[in-house]
């Protein structure tokens, strides 16, 4: 019985070890000496890729100032793996640590809290509607009867669903696995309209062959804030958070959201016009990682 017990208690011990070293990235990376990286091969300016395993955008050049501060503190440079996550995976991934940081274009909301952590919120996404020019569309009412696509995991036609615009309105969901494949659909003519954040529908028409036929129209259906996201009470949220309050009050996150909305970006030097909204702007001023339902109070 004694040797039971003690059996036992040698693996609730281990147990509770792997525990806290799950949610030790610092530790972690101090032992390996790499760290992953989530990205997404299209979300918008935020992250996406080049081709060749290259990702870039917004969220991309935070994460790589955060693990440049986090090398300071585990005192050693770190290989830098990139993991491509989409939305339905990239959960799963962070809590069972392929993934040790997420830089994509992850909603902050109080279910995903109970299972991940996020950093200061460093966007505040506006959910809107892209159709084609031609299309006729401009309006949530005008949606009835018609083909809405979206990606899988997202929250965007829930959302398009739930607006008030939205009564009476019948149409019908058609799903992509990704944003690309979604916008896809649109292209293609298998859907007449894409619901999505706001950056993404203008990254995916700026990086289409034919960027004039599109346009963003309609209500703006929700206010979101998105976050680099990270496992639940992770050491590594301290060492974001202080790297994304460093480049706040510096302004060089101002200019980093200039560099990759305001200007040419690779790989069509195409630009995307999006002015960063007020509600980002205070954001910048007032740092904080509430989730998109305290968030809007």
């Amino acid at each position: 019985m004694k040797k039971h017990l003690f059996a036992l208690a040698i693996s609730t011990l281990l147990a509770g070890n792997a525990l806290a070293q799950a949610n030790d990235t610092v530790a972690k990376v101090k032992a390996s000496g790499s760290i992953t990286m989530g990205v997404r091969d299209s979300s918008g300016a935020l992250s996406y890729t080049l081709g060749d395993g290259k990702y870039v955008g917004y969220h991309i050049e935070i994460c790589q100032r955060i693990i440049a501060n986090l090398e300071k503190v585990a005192g050693k440079k770190l290989d830098v793996k990139f993991q491509s996550v989409t939305s339905q995976n990239r959960i799963p991934l962070t809590q069972n640590g392929t993934i040790d940081i997420e830089c994509g274009s992850t909603t902050n909301n109080a279910a995903r809290q109970k299972d991940v952590s996020f950093a200061f919120t460093t966007f505040v996404e506006e959910v809107r509607i892209a159709t084609k020019a031609s299309s006729g569309i401009t309006s949530i009412s005008q949606l009835n009867g018609k083909n809405v696509a979206t990606t899988t995991g997202t929250t965007s036609v829930q959302l398009l669903r739930k607006h008030e615009r939205a009564n009476g309105v019948d149409f019908k969901e058609v799903f992509g696995k990704d944003h690309a494949e979604s916008f896809l659909l649109l292209e293609s003519g298998r859907a007449d309209a894409f619901v999505m954040d706001g950056q993404i529908l203008a990254g995916n028409i700026a990086n289409s062959k034919s960027p004039a036929d599109y346009r963003i129209v309609g209500e703006v259906l929700n206010v979101e804030p998105i976050a680099i996201m990270m496992r639940k009470d992770d050491t590594l949220k301290k060492v974001a958070d202080d790297t994304i309050a460093e480049l706040a009050k510096s302004g060089e996150l101002a200019k980093l959201y200039d560099k990759w909305f305001m200007q040419p970006i690779p790989p069509k030097n195409a630009r995307l016009g999006l002015a960063a909204s007020e509600a980002t702007k205070w954001t910048w001023a007032n740092l904080n990682d509430k989730p998109v339902e305290e968030f809007r109070k």
